[in-house]
């Protein structure tokens, strides 16, 4: 998955959170399960990938993160659910060793398997389900963008 993408790990369900940007999110993740360095993550054992986005540019990628660091937690905790609802780690789904069962609340086919997009234009879609306030929401429907 060579390509810029905003990230949020998690050191468990409503635990510490870390916000990071990369153009390489599967090296990057790896190193942030492995313990590489001497960090934040290393330090809260903050290693289960919960939500990312990709970005055509690594500048929409770096506005993104910086949009996001300047949410408050709960704008966090809510971006996450709409998406991983069960904080599974999504590991799995970019290296591509199993892919995301959609459930029927989610208006799938228990049944099929279905890679859910991750890119930034489907968070656009969201626009108004968000649940996000209007004086909260950039263009794209969440706090803090004006993408």
């Amino acid at each position: 998955m060579k390509a810029p993408a905003v990230y949020i790990l998690a050191s468990e369900r409503n635990g510490t959170l870390y916000i990071g940007v990369t153009s390489d999110l599967i090296q990057r993740i790896w190193q942030h399960r492995e313990g590489g360095g001497e960090g934040f993550t290393q330090q809260y054992a903050v290693k289960t990938l919960v939500w990312y986005e990709q970005h055509e540019t690594m500048e929409s990628a770096i506005t993104r993160e910086k949009a996001l660091k300047k949410w408050n937690r709960e704008w966090k905790l809510r971006l996450i659910e709409e998406r991983n609802p069960d904080w599974d780690d999504l590991w799995f789904e970019i290296t591509g060793q199993i892919q995301k069962i959609r459930h029927s609340r989610e208006g799938g086919n228990p049944a099929q398997h279905h890679v859910q997009s991750t890119q930034a234009k489907a968070s656009a879609a969201q626009g108004e389900q968000t649940g996000f306030p209007p004086e909260a929401r950039g263009n794209d429907g969440y706090p803090g963008s004006s993408q």
